[in-house]
């Protein structure tokens, strides 16, 4: 059996420690700097305080400290990193690995160049590595529909993992693969990507519809806003398509596991949903801050990188003025404070749909 290290003691990367202890291997849960109370609380008393679960026996929680000793001697690294901690995991955590040592990442993210272009993460992690194992570390991706409290208590799960590097895949599907976490495999880590980051901005827009149920003053009788809620979700998968298609991949993910599979299960609640549900009630984004401190905001990171690279692309001819108009609104929401006055119009006009005769 082999040593595996996970940087990032958040909940997904520490839940990916209970299949990968299931199939004999030794575990080193890595804390960030951020991470120093979460070890100290898994080294006291095994307890994860945020699973709420006990960790297996083989796994080792290290402070970030003992970095360099966690690492050595692992067959393999798992970044459990969020997204605006990728440049410190490949300038930290880079100079302890060696050639041919994958690396597997739970961060879902996108970076946008001056010029708008948008980057993948595992392609950021890949640039700032040491010069001198550029191109010599496999990187790959793991997306899909996976909450960790979940994992954690060994439900079912089915994910994808994917690299540019296909020949690492069934290797590290070897390592995390049980009677309950599921994994397929994929050379589309674009596609992949870009499905796993805008299915947390768009799932912010369904959650705009139970904010606005709130504000109305709940159900009246047995009314809903469910038919807002799958409008909204209907017309985020048509912009993910848009979005892959950009980015010079496929479309098959988005209706598969990465894209409406990935959304669907993060529309059904956690930290997202809570956030479209406090700006639906009508909070600016300032005020939902404060109403959930401490919390990591990735839909608000997507929103901001992918929304706010717009316009460049757009200039550029890239993209059409009236495309991407789900997100397009959810920008103005967050950084603009607009009103909930959805932009019907433009919506599935992409796929031939249009809202009068």
């Amino acid at each position: 059996m082999a040593t595996v290290a996970i940087v990032g003691a958040g909940v997904m990367g520490s839940a990916l420690s209970f299949p990968l202890a299931d199939n004999g291997h030794t575990v080193h849960l890595i804390g960030t700097h951020l991470d120093d109370d979460i070890i100290r609380q898994c080294q006291a008393t095994r307890v994860h305080p945020r699973l709420q679960r006990q960790l297996p026996a083989s796994v080792k929680p290290f402070f970030v400290t003992g970095l360099g000793q966690a690492l050595d001697g692992v067959e393999l690294v798992i970044s459990g990193v969020s997204s605006p901690g990728v440049h410190w995991f490949a300038r930290t955590v880079g100079p302890h690995l060696r050639p041919a040592l994958p690396v597997l990442a739970v961060t879902k993210g996108l970076e946008a160049t001056a010029e708008g272009d948008l980057r993948i993460l595992p392609d950021v992690v890949a640039d700032e590595l040491p010069a001198s194992l550029r191109g010599q570390v496999p990187i790959a991706a793991i997306g899909g529909p996976c909450i960790a409290g979940e994992l954690a208590a060994r439900r079912h799960s089915a994910v994808v993992f994917g690299s540019r590097r296909t020949e690492v895949l069934g290797r590290l599907a070897a390592f995390l693969q049980t009677s309950y976490y599921h994994v397929w495999q994929a050379k589309d880590v674009v596609g992949l990507e870009v499905c796993a980051a805008m299915k947390n901005a768009y799932a912010l827009g369904v959650g705009l519809a139970a904010g606005l149920l709130e504000r109305a003053g709940g159900p009246d009788g047995n009314a809903f806003m469910h038919n807002l809620a799958a409008a909204l979700f209907a017309q985020a998968a048509v912009e993910m398509v848009q979005m892959v298609r950009l980015l010079g991949s496929s479309p098959e993910y988005v209706t598969g596991l990465p894209g409406v599979g990935d959304m669907f299960v993060t529309v059904q609640g956690g930290r997202t949903m809570r956030l479209g549900r406090l700006l639906g009630r009508g909070l600016t984004l300032d005020a939902a801050r404060r109403e959930m401190v401490g919390e990591t905001l990735e839909s608000v990171e997507i929103i901001t990188t992918a929304g706010g690279a717009l316009p460049r692309l757009i200039e550029r001819g890239l993209v059409r003025p009236e495309d991407f108009p789900l997100l397009r609104f959810l920008y103005r929401v967050l950084h603009e404070g607009s009103p909930m006055a959805f932009p019907w119009e433009q919506f599935f006009a992409i796929v031939g749909l249009r809202r009068d005769g």
